[in-house]
């Protein structure tokens, strides 16, 4: 009895086993599957994005070009400015220094009229 008892157990875990395997085997076919319809959505989408990408860089590209220009166009102008201020200093330096000069000088000579009558 002991014999038909462990042939009954043999029996009963070899069912359990294939049941088990096909399960498996079941829930392995079904991953593999959504794997496969995964890669096949990721390549449309990159497909997708790299259609879209192109025209979206070529515009960033243009944009980046006008705005390069724009910040030159600037820079020289502010040089422009800088140089024409700097022409207008020394300009206002020359008139001041002449200025103070001939008012010095006619502070000196009335001072010298009022220093010579006392």
């Amino acid at each position: 009895m002991s014999i038909e008892i462990s042939e009954a157990v043999l029996n009963y875990s070899l069912v359990s086993l294939a049941v088990m395997g096909v399960i498996t085997l079941g829930f392995l076919a079904k991953l593999f599957y959504d794997c496969s319809k995964l890669a096949q959505n990721a390549n449309k989408t990159t497909e997708i994005v790299n259609s879209e990408l192109k025209p979206t860089l070529d515009e960033l590209n243009q944009a980046l070009k006008s705005f390069n220009s724009i910040v030159k166009n600037t820079g020289d102008g502010v040089d422009s400015v800088k140089l024409g201020l700097t022409n207008i200093v020394a300009k206002t330096k020359l008139f001041s220094g002449n200025l103070i000069n001939g008012f010095l000088k006619g502070f000196l000579a009335v001072y010298g009229l009022f220093g010579k009558k006392k």
